[in-house]
């Protein structure tokens, strides 16, 4: 009795692991007239390979999971009077079906000791129909057994058996870069260790526990067991040494097997262990899953207890002996210097500076430590600190034009210091701080280097121009040509710092004829000129005005 191949669709939901050709998905896929004689049930078996052979013991040359194809030349037998093999005789003419049921049944039982898949009968020259000696041998044995027409060649079987090999590969390959990116995000997460075993438990069917060196659990997902019980698996993991898995039986019926590994430093010591239960056993896609994982718990845990220890170092001095960095001796401020390097990836002699980023649009959803990780990478140092207005950093980057418009467009503006040495770095960062206004009114990076170190220049344009507004509002009211002589007036009295006879002279008018538009000024602005501070406001007014405009 023959029946269809199952559809496509419906093996392709039931692949045992990602990646592998089963022998179902591959008779799906084959060309129309294909036929199944016999199936044994074994849909969902991996194939290996597709080989055609016409020996009559082919297994010396094939794996297990390997679909044979044949067009039946081992069930051949000699025309009367011929000897054995020879060519005396006539052989089986096409259209016979019948075959020696002994050799089928031979053939057959050393295919399935070989752990071959399946067998692809062909049809012509030989034979018009799969014979029946063939097909009751396969049905007693148990091997699916496929009728291939003549229309279709083997050549034609083994070329779509490897597209479906391609892209399974294919397929594993993004199941797996989608599962490494699931475990980034959650490793850059506020809660790495807890957001890691979240998603170990997505991808895995099991749960998961962490545990400290202490033994006490850190971080837990998944339905898990009595974690009590675990403490015998925990103690062994925690005492010994090297890489190594432990494995222990649940205590009740049906819980399946945990499995414990140890989370080790660089230098073999135990920093925690995660354990993980399943009722299964795990299949190698899962086990590479945590594998990963293990391997990012180890990084996370070494960083938090190991990991550079410059940084720590360096901060542990500079909070509890200041003093060093400015009248310390050349030895303690070279310790310093060489932990400043370390941490900036830099050299003890390398000048550093201060880079302050100011959020120019809203934050968005990264939390904290993925925020600082960034910065650290980006700036190739990990002396960062996140502040109310964004990020400082202490780098040796020098910080180019194209890192400056690639941090625009994420939406932040920077403040890029002077070169500066350890000592002069708190200074460094109060001067970079006052430049911050400037990134904000002009939406860009400041460079410290860049600027004119006046009044003018650190107040920026937007400060400028709404203190030009406050101070000199009656005069810009004024009529353009009116406007225009009020504040060439006060520009050259304030430039000739209050002299009658210079402003007199620089304007071409009488002396009395200044000292009356001045005071007539005054009485506009509301302002007593005789002042120091109100001139120097007005003066610094004027240069975000211009005599003039």
């Amino acid at each position: 009795m023959r029946h269809n191949a199952p559809p496509a669709q419906e093996l392709q939901d039931t692949l045992p692991d990602q990646g592998a050709v089963t022998l179902g998905r591959f008779l799906a896929a084959l060309p129309e007239g294909i036929a199944l004689v016999h199936d044994a049930g074994n849909s969902q078996v991996p194939l290996r390979w597709v080989e055609p052979s016409e020996l009559e013991d082919p297994t010396p040359y094939l794996i297990d999971g390997e679909f044979v194809l044949t067009a039946g030349l081992p069930f051949l037998q000699p025309g009367p009077g011929s000897g054995h093999g020879g060519t005396g005789g006539n052989a089986l003419r096409a259209g016979d079906t019948a075959v020696d049921p002994d050799l089928a049944d031979g053939y057959v039982a050393r295919l399935v000791d070989a752990g071959v898949a399946a067998l692809g009968f062909g049809l012509e020259p030989y034979f018009e129909a799969v014979p029946e000696g063939l097909a009751t041998a396969c049905r007693r044995r148990d091997l699916t057994l496929v009728e291939i027409p003549a229309s279709i060649p083997f050549a034609a079987l083994g070329l779509e058996f490897s597209k479906l090999l391609e892209s399974g590969n294919a397929q594993a390959f993004r199941q797996l870069a989608e599962t490494n990116r699931h475990l980034m995000r959650a490793v850059l997460s506020p809660r790495p260790e807890h957001e890691l075993l979240a998603a170990l438990v997505q991808k895995v069917p099991a749960w998961a526990a962490l545990f400290g060196p202490d033994g006490k659990v850190r971080a837990k997902s998944g339905a898990a067991v009595e974690l009590s019980a675990l403490q015998p698996l925990v103690g062994k993991l925690l005492a010994g040494s090297g890489p190594r898995v432990e494995t222990e039986a649940l205590p009740e019926p049906g819980q399946g097997l945990a499995v414990g590994h140890p989370l080790r430093s660089s230098r073999d010591a135990t920093l925690g262990a995660l354990v993980l239960g399943a009722d299964q056993p795990l299949t190698p896609a899962q086990n590479s899953v945590v594998s990963s994982v293990v391997g990012l718990l180890e990084l996370l845990v070494r960083q938090r207890t190991s990991g550079s220890l410059a940084p720590s170092q360096l901060a542990t001095a500079v909070l509890l002996h200041p003093e060093s960095l400015a009248g310390g001796s050349t030895r303690e401020l070279n310790g310093i210097r060489d932990l400043l390097a370390q941490s900036i990836s830099g050299t003890r002699t390398g000048s550093v500076r201060v880079v302050q980023g100011v959020r120019l649009e809203a934050a968005g959803a990264d939390g904290p430590v993925r925020e600082l990780l960034q910065w650290r990478r980006i700036f190739d140092t990990k002396l960062v600190e996140l502040t109310e207005y964004g990020f400082a950093a202490i780098t040796r980057l020098k910080v180019d034009e194209q890192l400056a418009a690639e941090m625009e467009q994420l939406g932040w503006g920077m403040v890029v210091g002077r070169p500066a040495e350890l000592p002069a770095l708190p200074s460094a960062y109060r001067q970079a701080s006052a430049l911050r206004p400037r990134v904000l009114a002009t939406g860009g990076t400041v460079r410290e280097e860049d600027q004119a170190w006046t009044v003018a220049g650190l107040l920026g344009g937007g400060a400028g121009t709404l203190l030009a507004e406050r101070l000199l509002g009656p005069v810009m009211a004024l009529e353009p040509d009116r406007r225009d002589s009020q504040l060439r007036l006060l520009q050259s009295w304030l430039g000739a710092n209050g002299n009658w006879d210079a402003t007199a002279k620089d304007l071409g008018l009488h002396r009395n004829s200044v000292r009356r538009q001045v005071n007539a000024l005054a009485g506009l602005l509301d302002l007593d000129l005789g002042e120091a501070a109100n001139r120097a406001e007005l003066w610094i007014a004027l240069q975000f005005v211009g005599a003039g405009t």
